[in-house]
């Protein structure tokens, strides 16, 4: 029953937080302007609710559901974004009750002795995807000015701690890329299955680009040179007159940034964040750098150095090891309401010296988001296969990340124009 036990309080954990993070918001708040890049979070929690019917309850148990509209207003598949606004939904109040509803039909089931071990893993699938929603609700806050989540861990001040700049040197070597068979974690389709790659020798960052870093950039005028940026760069530079990163300005005092409803100046130790694919890729050029590929990204993170100085086989699970994430080791979970100085947190250092691999800000790589060899879609299909060819990898999380969620093959992806994901990079030597 200990499974049991650990799912039900995972459920739980969930749609607490879920609720947790548009409580303090208005009736418009839940609804917002249309915009392409967020849903209206009114609808989105009661899809959140309605993944978790549809699968467990529905799919892998037979249960009839709850509401008879509920595929006409919350199915993502088959609902176009723009009109998810203009959707017949129910209250406030009755989307809260259909909420926990949902969570308390699935506890009930989960804590029977039939449950089968078919339905475990939509329980698993359920859990990242509401994980996963929620990073989603903090990035609209975010994007439409609203106040900061509520602090959900500890306040205190995370000490800046100290690293030597420069790289990390990794030699060339086999690695073995993805997550493997048997492992006892809950894997995506698109993490299956571990596969040989070839790396050539490489040095990477041991930190993140910080805003001091790119702050440099800007005002070298890297926005306005095209030599630095690629075709398809400077055709959407052009296309929104991008100057700086989305949520920055100038004033008389310099530089600040607006997080959530607030302005307030660079903090040049931070890591940027909410700069897309693109500005990632022309700040490389003009460092004279260049972002990881996926794997170089993966083996930094997860394969430590042989007695001999070569690539090791036995994979961690974390930067650090096998043990889980802590605050010690990795800003996560909206423990604090935004980053930390890149220097933080050194006991959660990879095997090479990389610093902060998991948590505080997600990392652009230069890889397109496509299959691992031999892919096969899992049960819902729409996580990763329509999304092959058009995003690129991220890798790492950030500090909205779930730490259940994350650890080092985890491959997240969006398109390259992307800004409101609290995504920064770090760079390669070329």
């Amino acid at each position: 029953m200990e499974i049991a036990r650990q799912f039900s309080e995972a459920v739980f954990d969930a749609r607490g937080r879920t609720l947790a993070l548009v409580a303090d918001l208005s009736d418009d708040q839940l609804f917002g302007p249309r915009l392409p890049i967020t849903n209206p979070l009114h609808w989105e929690i009661g899809h959140i609710g309605w993944f978790q019917e549809n699968w467990i309850l529905r799919h892998a148990l037979g249960r009839p559901p709850i509401r008879e509209d509920g595929d006409r207003l919350y199915d993502s598949s088959a609902i176009p974004h723009d009109i998810r606004w203009d959707l017949p939904l129910p209250s406030r109040r009755q989307t809260i009750e259909y909420l926990l509803q949902i969570r308390d039909r699935v506890q009930e089931q989960i804590s029977r002795v039939d449950f089968p071990e078919s339905a475990r893993y939509f329980v698993y699938l359920t859990i990242a995807h509401e994980d996963m929603h929620d990073e989603a609700i903090i990035l609209t806050r975010q994007t439409l000015g609203y106040p900061p989540p509520p602090e959900l861990g500890l306040p205190e001040v995370v000490p800046a701690g100290e690293l030597s700049p420069g790289d990390a040197e990794i030699p060339a070597g086999n690695f073995v890329q993805g997550s493997a068979a048997g492992e006892e974690v809950f894997i995506h389709d698109n993490e299956k299955w571990a596969h040989p790659v070839d790396l050539g020798g490489f040095a990477i960052a041991r930190t993140p680009v910080t805003q001091a870093e790119f702050a440099h950039f800007v005002d070298a005028g890297g926005y306005r040179d095209p030599a630095l940026w690629s075709e398809a760069g400077w055709k959407w530079r052009s296309s929104c007159s991008a100057e700086h990163p989305v949520y920055w300005r100038r004033s008389t005092a310099g530089w600040q940034r607006r997080h959530f409803d607030q302005w307030m100046p660079l903090e040049p130790r931070l890591p940027v964040v909410h700069v897309n694919w693109f500005e990632a890729e022309a700040y490389c050029r003009f460092a004279g750098r260049r972002l990881p590929s996926e794997a170089e990204w993966e083996v930094a993170a997860s394969a430590p150095p042989t007695v001999g100085g070569g690539i090791g086989s036995r994979k961690r699970r974390y930067p650090w090891g096998s043990e889980l994430p802590t605050p010690e080791r990795a800003h996560l979970d909206v423990t604090r309401q935004g980053c930390i100085d890149v220097a933080a947190l050194p006991k959660g250092d990879s095997a090479w010296g990389c610093r902060q691999m998991i948590g505080n800000v997600w990392e652009w790589t230069q890889t397109p988001f496509l299959p691992y060899p031999g892919f096969s879609a899992d049960p819902y299909r729409d996580y990763s296969q329509p999304w092959f060819g058009s995003h690129k990898v991220l890798r790492g999380g950030c500090w909205a990340t779930r730490s259940r969620l994350i650890r080092n093959t985890w491959r997240n992806f969006y398109t390259p124009e992307r800004r409101d994901i609290i995504a920064g990079f770090r760079t390669c030597r070329l």
